[in-house]
């Protein structure tokens, strides 16, 4: 059974769900888009320094990251969260460069779920509803929305568990 990350529910509003998530550290590839998942497979099974296997925590991470100050990457991204035990220190190192290990700090999310196949299409209609509810309740986002998907290549499409979602600010 794969681990999902924990978040405390800070507030619901129609489909969206406002969440604040500690720190997490990920394991991180850019540029290779969905293919970058092979490589971040590798590495949790053993294509570290340290040789060692680490769990499979939920979601996986994807984005396509827009020009925006700073620019962080132009091409898309996919990421692991690690398990909640490893910090920065603690973390065994990638053999492969295409990965880097980064921390994300503790932030505010709102998200949106769905089920079914995780399509393009699906997540620009999914990203346009998530906006709309935000606008609605007048919270503002930080940055760019991401893919947050839990479900593995085997799970039947209807019951696929999926997200998108954005860093918001709240006052």
């Amino acid at each position: 059974m794969v681990k999902e990350v924990k978040y405390r529910l800070i507030k619901k509003l129609d489909n969206v769900e406002i969440r604040l998530y500690n720190s997490l550290i990920i394991a991180k590839v850019d540029g290779y888009g969905d293919a970058g998942f092979n490589f971040l497979f590798n590495y949790i099974t053993g294509n570290n320094t340290q040789k060692a296997t680490l769990e499979m925590t939920s979601p996986v991470i994807s984005q396509n990251i827009e020009m925006t100050a700073p620019v962080l990457s132009e091409e898309d991204s996919i990421a692991f969260v690690l398990p909640e035990e490893y910090t920065l220190d603690t973390t065994p190192q990638p053999n492969d460069e295409r990965i880097t290990i980064q921390q994300i700090p503790e932030r505010y999310v709102a998200a949106l779920r769905f089920t079914g196949r995780w399509t393009s299409s699906k997540f620009t209609q999914k990203s346009e509803q998530l906006l709309k509810e935000l606008q609605i309740a007048q919270i503002r986002t930080k940055g760019n929305i991401f893919a947050m998907r839990y479900s593995g290549p085997f799970t039947p499409w209807f019951m696929r568990k999926n997200e998108v979602a954005t860093e918001v600010q709240l006052t």
